[in-house]
């Protein structure tokens, strides 16, 4: 069990994944027979991505948020191999070990693509997407850029330049209202990426990611996909929405107004209710 900065006991416990120690938080429900949900966070992130809708989505689900591997609590390893499909088989696995047959996945960012590809791998398994500003269209790293990858002074370099983000700048422009950045969320996103091994671990993920889906590959989804985006989201332009919903084959597209990338901390009633609707009409 774990402790969070409102000193409230957070059910969280590691395991090992394909050789991979895996941070993990399983929120149990009364209802035997209720639906489990899966929190797959994005890029720079961890399970506080989804802090603001576990109130909501426990009161109906079984709800299991996890950190990937390479960041949160999650082992930094030197030996998984930091492709996103890698990553989609590693969340079928989680689910292997947790002996869970059916889940529905959300994914925030990174973690919709990385959503996408569990989906693809095991149709029978995934019944159902729901992916919030979901990266989309991202290519791999350019041959020069993974060359200089692995020169000393990259890594010398790539640490200076996380030591001197300002965390607090960054999430302020994820957001579309910056006075939403409290002291609790600088410190739940700061803490993970100052450790020494994340460095490391960030790059092994710029060398190894290949480029998001194509759009072929997206139409071989077909799974019931609700997605939904901020309008005013600076990291993954809401356009791209609008082209996924044209690749997906079952998909639906909710915007709001005013709301960022981070759009969890911005409408988690709204999203909350979206998520739920969905949920619900699928199962009828």
């Amino acid at each position: 069990m774990a402790v969070n900065e409102q000193n409230t006991f957070v059910p969280g416990f590691k395991i090992q994944v394909s050789g991979v120690t895996i941070y993990y938080e399983f929120y149990e429900h009364e209802n035997p027979d209720a639906k489990v949900v899966v929190l797959v966070h994005g890029f720079l992130s961890s399970t506080i991505s989804f802090r603001k809708l576990l109130p909501y989505l426990t009161k109906h689900y079984v709800v299991i948020a996890l950190d990937l591997p390479g960041f949160g609590q999650s082992e930094k390893s030197t030996t998984f191999i930091y492709r996103l499909c890698n990553y989609g088989q590693l969340i079928i696995d989680f689910l292997d070990k947790l002996t869970i047959k059916d889940a529905i996945l959300i994914g925030h960012s990174m973690g919709g693509q990385i959503s996408m590809h569990a989906a693809k791998k095991a149709p029978a398994r995934i019944g159902k997407l729901i992916l919030l500003g979901c990266c989309s269209y991202v290519k791999k790293a350019s041959h020069p850029l993974i060359v200089c990858s692995y020169l000393p002074l990259f890594t010398w370099g790539m640490r200076s330049w996380i030591q001197k983000k300002d965390v607090k700048k960054n999430l302020a422009a994820v957001l579309h209202d910056p006075s939403l950045v409290t002291q609790e969320l600088i410190d739940g996103y700061k803490k993970p990426i100052s450790e020494a091994a994340f460095i490391d671990s960030l790059i092994r993920l710029l060398r190894h990611r290949e480029g998001d889906m194509t759009s072929q590959e997206l139409k071989e989804i077909s799974q019931p996909v609700l997605m939904i985006w901020g309008k005013e989201d600076k990291v993954m332009p809401v356009k791209t929405g609008y082209r996924l919903k044209k690749d997906l084959p079952n998909a639906e597209l909710i915007v709001y107004e005013k709301c960022g990338h981070l759009l969890m901390e911005e409408k988690p009633d709204e999203i909350s209710n979206e998520i739920i609707r969905f949920i619900e009409a699928e199962m009828e």
